[in-house]
């Protein structure tokens, strides 16, 4: 299976298809917030022993977006990088298509820290809705500073919107480390409104290349 492959065909799909939430090819309105908090437990796939019911794996992850004009969004992202290490990225992303374009694109340029290491992190969004959901890809190039080899990670994600305000996401995220194969899991999950601006999120994580995991995510969402 070729991860690439895949990816650039839901890429060309967004551009056939006429946003949402966590969709990063759509601004924030100014002064909209948006907020997000999950934990992510996982397991091998293959358990061999029936009573390892404990994870072998887990990691929390915090998003946060703010919009600073109607074009300009500033974000957070905490959580685990594409090599795995612990991540803190502070972002702003910025439309490069015109507000009434069909397709919907915006650049991000962040920087942080992974695992003790200074990174730039630029980036590409391109995404385009419809009444009942939306297709979006993003694309992230984790670059230290100290000029060793850049992490990539592409996602395509395809979402639904269902009754009473549910929403239906799957995702196919990859990734490629420097000097390890490129790897792809399928993440679906469901996001259920809980009282004013909160949801939770349900989903799973299963390895399909270069990933021998199987996972579960919690997390809840926040809109304001």
């Amino acid at each position: 299976m070729c991860v690439w492959r895949v990816w650039a065909a839901l890429v060309c799909a967004t551009s056939v298809f006429v946003t949402d939430a966590a969709a990063g090819a759509w601004p924030r309105e100014r002064g909209a917030w948006f907020a997000s908090a999950t934990v992510n437990l996982t397991w091998p796939q293959d358990l061999g022993d029936v009573d390892r019911a404990a994870p072998d794996g887990r990691y929390d992850a915090l998003y946060l977006e703010y919009g600073l004009t109607d074009r300009i969004t500033l974000g957070l992202d905490v959580g685990r990088s594409v090599s795995g290490e612990a991540k803190l990225v502070a972002f702003a992303q910025h439309p490069v298509l015109p507000a009434d374009a069909p397709l919907r694109a915006a650049a991000q340029l962040g920087i942080g820290k992974i695992d003790d290491r200074d990174v730039l992190r630029p980036g590409l969004s391109v995404g385009r809705g419809w009444e009942g959901g939306w297709l979006s890809t993003d694309a992230l190039l984790e670059q230290p500073f100290d000029g060793t080899g850049a992490d990539v990670k592409l996602d395509a994600t395809w979402g639904l919107r269902l009754r009473a305000d549910r929403r239906l996401i799957l995702q196919l995220q990859t990734g490629k480390q420097t000097g390890d194969p490129a790897f792809a899991r399928l993440a679906p999950s469901l996001v259920m409104p809980l009282r004013g601006p909160l949801s939770a999120e349900v989903g799973g994580t299963y390895g399909v290349t270069g990933d021998d995991s199987v996972g579960l995510k919690l997390g809840l969402w926040a809109e304001f």
